[in-house]
């Protein structure tokens, strides 16, 4: 599949999809996204920049949800003319998805959302891209029924997104056997930070760990993955939307540097 011109799965080497969490404002929208860039040059690997317009399944009505529909369209379309980069950002209602295609390449629909059939036919009509987020409460092979109604509904490429699976409460744990299980029907990706993340454990917001976002995402790569997905803050403390399990943009480079040496001795067999 495409995103763009960026081919993911079938081969191809490992993709970046890397950005906020959330939009906050353009200029750092536009100093995130050249970061990220100029570090995935730095490894060869082809990055997709993703950042929300809205946080619509916050905890708390109080919980900061972003600029919106119309203000974040055009940051993100500003980043998208002034980068090059291809854009992922997430559609959270079926009257969204027309317009949002308009500026990003690849539409995604949230984890809580993934069943949602009006939702995912919204996205597929489009012709854009799908990055579908396993729901937390999904098995891995079950994720199959959502992946067959995106392109029941001429989806043009879906990718499938592991971001964990509830644990009890406050908690998720990651099963890498469900990479090598949702890999038999579509390229997978890996959301390291989201994958880290207590829902709910923060009060009025989700909690998370940080420490564990690099061992989870090489654990991830050396397993069998076709892209990375890590969201990045100039300054994860003061993110507004989980913080916790953020890297700083800084640390970005030392984990791509490991899981481009994990992959790259992976028997190329292993890597599609």
């Amino acid at each position: 599949m495409y995103i763009a011109d960026v081919c993911i799965g079938d081969g191809a080497p490992l993709v970046l999809i890397s950005g906020l969490n959330v939009l906050e404002t353009l200029e750092g929208a536009l100093e995130c996204a050249e970061a990220v860039q100029a570090v995935a040059e730095l490894h060869g690997l082809q990055v997709v920049f993703k950042a929300s317009f809205d946080k619509a399944n916050r905890s708390s009505r109080l919980s900061f949800r972003g600029p919106g529909i119309d203000e974040g369209l055009q940051i993100l379309a500003r980043v998208k003319r002034e980068t090059g980069l291809p854009i992922l950002t997430d559609v959270h209602e079926p009257g969204q998805a027309k317009l949002v295609a308009e500026v990003a390449d690849c539409l995604q629909i949230p984890a809580f959302l993934s069943r949602q059939t009006d939702l995912i036919a919204a996205c597929a009509a489009t012709g854009r891209a799908i990055n579908l987020k396993k729901g937390q409460f999904m098995a891995p092979r079950d994720v199959r029924h959502a992946v067959e109604k995106a392109r029941g509904f001429g989806a043009s490429g879906v990718l499938v997104t592991e971001r964990g699976t509830s644990f009890g409460y406050n908690d998720l744990i990651v099963d890498m056997r469900g990479l090598v299980n949702m890999r038999e029907f579509a390229p997978v990706c890996f959301d390291a930070t989201h994958s880290a993340q207590y829902p709910g454990a923060g009060a009025t917001a989700s909690g998370g760990d940080r420490a564990v976002v690099g061992p989870l995402a090489r654990a991830a790569v050396a397993v069998g993955i076709d892209a990375l997905f890590i969201e990045v803050h100039s300054d994860p403390k003061s993110a507004p939307c989980d913080g916790a399990c953020q890297l700083q943009v800084g640390d970005l480079d030392q984990l791509l540097g490991e899981v481009c040496a994990i992959r790259a001795a992976l028997p190329a067999r292993r890597r599609v």
